[in-house]
């Protein structure tokens, strides 16, 4: 019997997109606390930003009229710092204004301080030494936001920025998504964690802390299981465990099809479960289904999906998939990772017929270095590179080859 073709990367993540629908349930909470949070609905500006025309520069606020002539000297008639309303600005007279200063009826336009000169021995007269255009570093009211204008939209991710834009608007709470709860558990009988003894022929599980921090740097609640031993009745007990309060299960290991590979059946016996042939590498196997929540339909499912257990390869399937995959259920816009077009500064002769992601790191001469050791299992090739060269199926590189580079920060927000 023939074997099903791999999936492509494409085929693959489509897939998974066309299952994923956002949260629904969302709260209203104070702006320090919405920080890694998605916006549930738009927020209008309460106020213009700014709220008043206002100078960029410190300088003088003139009239154009009186300044068409470099040279002119004119009376200095009030002094207006940030936080002061200045009065009506007379013909022949001008301003001292300070960045942020609102600009005083009658003036159109701004000479910054360096344009001009104050007369010898004069304690209030200037001389403006350039002729300013009308609307010379004015910024005008409401120019970055208007009163009643979306300042924010719904599926935002909030950094610090978005905080910021919120603030300016005069918000003081937002409403967000409630974060989208993901349970992680590690299969292998191999498996210690840091801290313990090795077993004999036993190795560190870096792949709990890797694949915690994926979950929680894309502001998801992340809970840890641990390491769920090499059996089917272990292994379903963590299935349903993890099922009851979380929207998504992750598991590392165990997605082949071999003797002690529990988690086919597992998943399987507690609810449905695809297992894919992915014409990709590092990272082949990936398994993707549901778990119940309990015996009745109506409490739902929790959405599972099964990564390899070599590191790189599970840090690479988080990224092109379960990545993606969260931001649907955040209800963010899922797009592809900005890429660049970068040049190769080596030789990657042995094309694979599938769709490689190689190691790499950007060098001083403006290219790209290959981690000289490819294998799966190699994880400092991850911490040593910057990015990922996005290499088609059998494509052999050449040093001065332009390639797709994706930054590893492209993945990681």
């Amino acid at each position: 019997m023939n074997k099903p073709p791999m999936l492509t990367a494409q085929q693959a993540l489509d897939h998974l997109l066309s299952h994923a629908q956002p949260v629904g349930e969302s709260e209203m909470v104070a702006m320090q606390a919405s920080l890694g949070r998605v916006l549930a609905k738009d927020v209008s500006s309460l106020v213009d930003v700014p709220p008043l025309d206002n100078t960029s520069m410190d300088g003088y606020a003139v009239r154009t009229a009186d300044t068409k002539n470099p040279g002119s000297i004119l009376k200095i008639a009030q002094r207006i710092p940030a936080g002061s309303v200045g009065t009506l600005l007379e013909p022949g007279t001008v301003a001292r204004i300070f960045t942020g200063a609102p600009i005083p009826l009658g003036a159109d336009a701004v000479v910054m301080q360096e344009d001009c000169a104050i007369p010898e021995g004069s304690t209030d007269q200037v001389q403006v030494n350039t002729a300013p255009t009308l609307g010379q570093w004015i910024r005008r009211r409401g120019e970055d936001l208007s009163a009643g204008k979306t300042a924010l939209v719904a599926g935002t991710f909030l950094r610090p920025q978005e905080l910021g834009v919120a603030a300016s608007a005069g918000l003081t709470h937002l409403n967000v998504k409630r974060r989208v709860k993901v349970a992680a558990f590690f299969t292998g009988d191999e498996l210690s964690l840091p801290g313990e003894a090795l077993k004999p022929g036993g190795i560190y599980n870096s792949n709990r802390d890797t694949l915690l921090a994926c979950i929680r740097s894309l502001g998801c609640d992340a809970t840890d299981l641990g390491i769920v031993p090499d059996r089917l009745d272990a292994t379903k007990a963590a299935l349903r465990k993890a099922s009851k309060d979380h929207d998504l299960i992750i598991t590392s290991g165990g997605v082949s099809v071999g003797e002690e590979d529990h988690i086919k059946p597992a998943v399987t016996a507690e609810g449905r479960l695809d297992l894919w042939q992915i014409a990709i590498k590092p990272g082949k196997p990936l398994a993707f289904g549901a778990v119940r929540k309990s015996d009745k339909p109506e409490d739902g499912e929790a959405w599972f999906i099964g990564l390899p257990g070599n590191p790189v390869s599970s840090f690479v399937t988080f990224l092109l998939f379960v990545r993606p995959f969260i931001l649907k259920l955040q209800g963010r816009e899922v797009s592809q990772p900005q890429s660049y077009l970068m040049r190769a500064d080596f030789d990657w002769l042995k094309a694979d017929r599938r769709n490689e992601f190689l190691r790499v790191k950007l060098n001083s001469k403006g290219g790209l270095d290959l981690f000289p050791n490819q294998s799966s299992g190699v994880l400092t090739s991850v911490s040593w590179g910057d990015g990922l060269v996005d290499c088609p199926p059998n494509q052999p590189i050449k040093a001065g080859d332009l390639v797709k580079y994706i930054p590893f920060d492209a993945f990681l927000k």
